[in-house]
């Protein structure tokens, strides 16, 4: 609308009106494009592809060739250290599988003939050849990339101020109707009411709203980047403030990433040392094991390794087997000791009724202390017996429970989702202080998940679902993952966390990217959030009510003195004054709410509404008593052009907090746009640039008078607030 009016202004050849609204769209125009810019500077690095070859059999031959070559029903080969060029069948081998790009976990997978190994999986150990399933868009990663791709956060602000200027419009077409037929009906000239009709429009739309809300969010991006957390996605600050939900992995975040002996329960006549001495015994630092080298670790520093039998043989976990086993020479006989399931150790074991029932019972404990048990068993081969068991637990961080309960302080509920077995889920939740209560995806649904404390035995890409499910039901919701499979949970999720250790996909989907573990970040997130609302609603509400003041008291001015108060030349100048002094919101100081902020019309509308009636009335008031001092129409359109300009910032500074206008210390930058903004019109009215000249004494007379409408709104504040819930 308005490079129209620039088009009508050129065409008339104004072309001093046409160059003041061509800066005005460039100035905010230039600045939120350079903000922005900067902020999709940091998703340059995770643009980056990385190209894979794969061996190939193609006509009979093995070849080496680019893996975007590779078709399904092809023959690949991989051995350490390749990636996955594609999701293939196991036909023959063993492979050792880092699949932590795609789930985030850190524990390798083991897959044989008959299994499947994923599209950028790395190969840590063994050898395999495997038969083509899928290719790019088909794989598991390509349909998380869909996933991603197709999933888009519901933007809160956005719709609101779309709805806010739908209200805005209705209410600026009623009284350009009412005008336009006022001026037909009078004669007045059509030029000058066709400008003034576009005007009165251009008004109502948020010109500044781009740049001041990039300028704020960007800000806050700075801030936090020195606390830990990058921001990808600048709307993601923002939504931080509606969040009421956080749906938390478990590891890294809420636990410390490390598995640690837990515990040592032994059976029969063994003792822990015993336990222990023969879990080292079944394990191997040569493995690298993540199993393996935590039991090595406890056991050294136990000092249960010493007089070691000589080792004739090790055979590492297999998961067709499910054990790991050491086998020593021992008084001339081979002695084993052996780690693993306690479904595959029991029966090698030969339990009766009672030493399994205790197995069970002891298997049980463990796992309420959300540990991960292993079954420990040794002796010949024809006398194998089960001595203990040993749980390995992931630890949850020292400060987790603190800052969990910090949330809840801010009016956050967080929720765990955790692939866990219900009971272990159960004790970690209990732990963290979370709740008890499980829920359990079946299928594609959820059932009761306002209920939901936690969400356990859950697979990287049903957080996706779990996301969905809490939005459908009311809630603004956070999600943090670290897997290509979060991908699509944190694109979904209106504020993504992409935590430290997360892959360059759960980075790109991310609005954020917390660089420390634990949720010390995500608080920092919201809070910074809660900030830039504040700063966005004393926007919003004073957008509201200028454009009421305005074209209400512009369009009765028509039908009150049968002639246009303002030119459309001040009109713009008066944007352009109100945008310049309004944009230093986006630096204020504030004093952000305890509870999760969201946008709502009716709220925003009825109170601006009401802040508007008043300022109206002493506008006129304002204006009646220029008129009362002999002024002519010329200099009458100076007046209102200052009214409008001065009760701006009266409403601007009343309206930056709840309590009284001098309870909050503004910042420099907005000192100096106001002191600028009021020095500024205050010459060109002075000297009679653009308008016709007044005396100093009208000017002061104005900009008193504005100071007492500030008194009267921020009287009357705490009702209109209160009234209408806003905080």
């Amino acid at each position: 609308m308005l490079e129209t009016v620039i088009a009508i202004q050129l065409g008339l050849n104004r072309g001093i009106e046409a160059l003041i609204i061509t800066v005005l769209l460039l100035f905010n125009a230039l600045i939120a494009f350079v903000q922005e810019h900067r902020a999709q500077d940091a998703l340059a690095l995770l643009k980056n592809r990385l190209h894979v070859n794969a061996r190939v059999l193609r006509d009979g031959q093995w070849q080496t060739m680019a893996a975007e070559a590779i078709v399904p029903d092809d023959i690949v080969h991989v051995r350490a250290g390749d990636i996955v060029p594609a999701d293939f069948d196991v036909l023959d081998g063993q492979l050792s599988l880092d699949q932590a790009a795609l789930t985030g976990e850190s524990l390798p997978i083991d897959a044989a003939a008959g299994k499947v190994a994923y599209t950028g999986s790395v190969v840590l150990q063994g050898e395999a050849t495997g038969k083509v399933s899928a290719t790019g868009s088909q794989t598991y990663f390509g349909q998380t990339a869909e996933l991603v791709r197709t999933s888009n956060p519901p933007s809160h602000m956005q719709r609101t101020i779309f709805a806010i200027v739908r209200w805005l419009m209705i209410i600026d077409a009623v009284l350009v109707a009412v005008v336009t037929a006022y001026a037909i009906a009078h004669h007045l000239p059509w030029i000058d009411t066709v400008l003034f009709i576009l005007m009165l429009l251009v008004v109502s739309i948020p010109v500044a709203l781009p740049a001041t809300y990039t300028l704020a969010t960007a800000i806050g991006s700075m801030q936090l980047a020195h606390e830990g957390v990058l921001v990808t996605r600048l709307p993601a600050i923002e939504d931080a403030a509606a969040m009421d939900t956080l749906v938390s992995d478990k590891t890294g975040t809420l636990t410390q990433n490390k598995l640690v002996l837990s515990a040592i329960h032994p059976l029969g006549d063994a003792t822990e040392e015993d336990v222990l001495r023969a879990a080292a015994l079944a394990s191997n630092s040569a493995t690298q094991d993540a199993l393996d080298l935590v039991i090595l670790n406890a056991a050294k520093e136990r000092n249960v390794l010493h007089d070691l039998p000589p080792l004739e043989e090790f055979l590492p976990f297999d998961p067709s087997t499910r054990r790991s086993e050491g086998i020593y020479h021992v008084s001339d006989h081979r002695w084993q000791a052996i780690k693993g399931a306690s479904t595959a150790i029991a029966p090698m074991c030969h339990l009766d009724v009672m030493a399994e029932d205790a197995m069970q019972q002891a298997e049980r404990d463990l796992a309420r202390q959300g540990a991960r048990v292993l079954a420990i068993a040794s002796g010949t081969e024809n006398d194998l017996k089960l001595i203990g068991l040993v749980g390995l637990a992931d630890p949850i961080r020292p400060d987790a429970p603190k800052l969990i309960r910090h949330l809840r302080m801010m009016g956050i509920r967080v929720r765990m989702a955790t692939g866990d077995a219900l009971e272990t889920a159960r004790v970690i939740g209990s732990h963290l202080g979370l709740g008890t209560h499980v829920c359990h995806i079946q299928g594609q649904e959820i059932h009761e998940v306002e209920d939901c404390d936690l969400f356990a035995r859950v697979l990287p890409q049903e957080k996706h679902l779990i996301v969905k499910a809490l939005q459908k039901t009311g809630h603004v919701t956070g999600m943090t993952g670290d897997g290509v499979n979060d991908a699509p949970a944190l694109r979904q999720a209106e504020l993504g966390i992409a935590v430290s250790t997360a892959t360059d996909v759960a980075k790109a989907a991310a609005g954020v990217v917390l660089t420390e573990n634990g949720l010390a970040g995500v608080i920092a997130v919201v809070s910074a959030g809660r900030d830039i609302h504040r700063r966005m609603l004393t926007y919003t509400l004073n957008k509201i009510l200028r454009v009421l003041v305005v074209v209400v008291f512009l369009a009765a001015g028509v039908l009150l003195t049968g002639r246009f108060l303002l030119t459309s030349t001040l009109i713009v100048i008066m944007i352009f004054a109100n945008d310049f002094a309004t944009m230093s919101i986006a630096t204020d100081r504030v004093r952000p709410s305890s509870k999760p902020q969201r946008w709502e019309v009716p709220q925003l509308m009825g109170s601006a509404t009401c802040f508007a009636a008043l300022s109206l009335l002493v506008s006129v008031a304002i204006y009646l008593w220029a008129a009362s001092r002999g002024l002519n129409d010329a200099q009458l359109e100076t007046v209102v052009f200052l009214i409008l300009v001065f009760t701006n910032q009266t409403s601007l500074y009343v309206l930056r907090g709840d309590g009284p206008i001098w309870q909050i210390r503004p910042t420099l930058w907005m000192i100096f746009a106001s002191v600028v903004d009021i020095i500024g019109v205050s010459l060109l009215a002075a000297f009679g640039v653009f308008m016709a000249a007044i005396s100093c004494s009208t000017i002061l007379g104005i900009l008193a008078a504005s100071a007492v409408l500030a008194m009267v709104l921020d009287f009357s504040k705490p009702f209109i607030f209160s009234a209408f819930s806003i905080a």
